[in-house]
């Protein structure tokens, strides 16, 4: 259920905040409400993955375990 809050906020912030809900289609509510959830998330609830996370996975594949090395050479190709 939502329920109404009333904050009291430096304008500029303000301002600011609406243009980055505008430019990311997000409602300021929205943004402050993911803000609190995420600074009030329990230590255990902190294991779960996020969807973003979670569409990241895999995305890179390390070849051998000197993936240090892979990367290095990788590197070097891309600027030489």
């Amino acid at each position: 259920m939502d329920t109404k809050l009333t904050l009291k906020l430096n304008k500029s912030v303000i301002e600011l905040a609406k243009k980055y809900a505008k430019e990311n289609n997000i409602s300021i509510s929205r943004m402050v409400e993911n803000y609190l959830q995420a600074i009030t998330i329990k230590e255990n609830d902190n294991n779960e993955v996020s969807p973003l996370v979670e569409s990241l996975t895999g995305v890179i594949e390390l070849k051998g375990e000197d993936y240090r090395k892979d990367y290095t050479d990788f590197l070097s190709k891309k600027y030489s």
